[in-house]
């Protein structure tokens, strides 16, 4: 039986994630970046979804005890 170490399992997701939530920030890090009017405030509450949204995905995956769990919870981009 193949033994899965869980605890680099884990940092090859949470890795995954990062990328994942970057790809995500981009356009908005334009726009803000810029400081483009009218569009500074939206893309600040843009980011503050994703950063929830994986927050709550960071804490899943610390949470998961199987490497079944952990794969469930990748980012699929």
């Amino acid at each position: 039986m193949i033994q899965i170490n869980m605890t680099k399992a884990k940092a090859i997701a949470h890795d995954a994630r990062r990328a994942a939530r970057a790809a995500e920030f981009e356009p908005f890090d334009n726009a803000i970046a810029k400081q483009i009017p009218g569009q500074v405030d939206g893309a600040e509450a843009a980011r503050q979804a994703i950063r929830d949204k994986y927050a709550a995905l960071q804490t899943q995956m610390d949470a998961a005890q199987t490497p079944d769990e952990l794969k469930a919870l990748m980012p699929t981009k």
